[in-house]
């Protein structure tokens, strides 16, 4: 009994504009959203859609989740690199040195993202978005493998990865140390159970791996809200 990964939530102070943005990067379609954000919905086998929530708190330091875009070759990378910064993207440094390969960009809103060069393994067809890079524990890359019912496909020095059976982006965390959370993640999941599922026993068996339930018990139609065992918030929807 495992729940689906709905969607990707980004806070943002212009749902509207970073939802274009993202859409022109990714290509993917947009959409109203019925809880008052903007939706996309995946063009590939992505398997999750990105949501756009309105929020007045600011961006405080570096978020612990980021997107890992991949790239067929040398130019395909200079292309979405061109494209995201005529988007309104910016370069950022993060203390990558001048040998790596990737390109580390800001979307309008500074959210950290990488376009990585042609040729990396690790991400092999895992699709454009070839990653969710996490900063985390080895604790909660176990506990999203079981949460999710999503196999580990790498657990090594303490970095952990799993993904879909069904294919599609990895979700990965790089180990010790993990940065000091100081405020909301901007960049968190949405879960819901399958159609037929019952929320409260996925709750339930959320609370049993390690989650934590942070609410206080909203209206029956609002996310449960939870954080994982390093603290990142989540929600629980209804089914669906």
């Amino acid at each position: 009994m495992t729940c689906q990964l709905f969607a990707l939530c980004f806070d943002a102070s212009e749902p509207l504009r970073l939802a274009r943005f993202w859409s022109g990067v990714l290509g993917w379609e947009m959409i109203d959203d019925p809880d008052d954000g903007i939706m996309l919905l995946p063009s590939d086998d992505t398997g999750f859609r990105i949501r756009f929530l309105p929020s007045r708190d600011r961006k405080a330091g570096q978020n612990r989740m980021h997107f890992d875009l991949t790239s067929t070759s040398l130019e395909d990378q200079r292309q979405t690199v061109t494209r995201s910064l005529e988007l309104g993207a910016r370069h950022i440094d993060i203390g990558q040195t001048p040998e790596e390969g990737h390109v580390v960009l800001a979307d309008p809103e500074g959210n950290e993202f990488c376009v990585i060069e042609p040729g990396n393994k690790f991400l092999a067809d895992c699709g454009f978005i070839g990653a969710l890079a996490c900063d985390g524990s080895q604790e909660v890359g176990y506990f999203w493998s079981a949460a999710l019912g999503w196999p580990l496909v790498w657990d090594q020095d303490q970095e952990t990865a799993i993904r879909s059976p069904h294919g599609g982006p990895k979700i990965t965390w790089g180990g010790p140390p993990v940065a000091p959370k100081t405020s909301r993640n901007r960049l968190r999941f949405d879960l819901a159970p399958t159609a037929d599922g019952d929320r409260q026993a996925e709750v339930d068996q959320l609370l049993s791996l390690g989650a934590t339930r942070t609410d206080t018990g909203q209206g029956e139609g609002s996310a449960v809200v939870m954080t994982d065992p390093d603290g990142n918030e989540f929600g629980v929807l209804t089914p669906r």
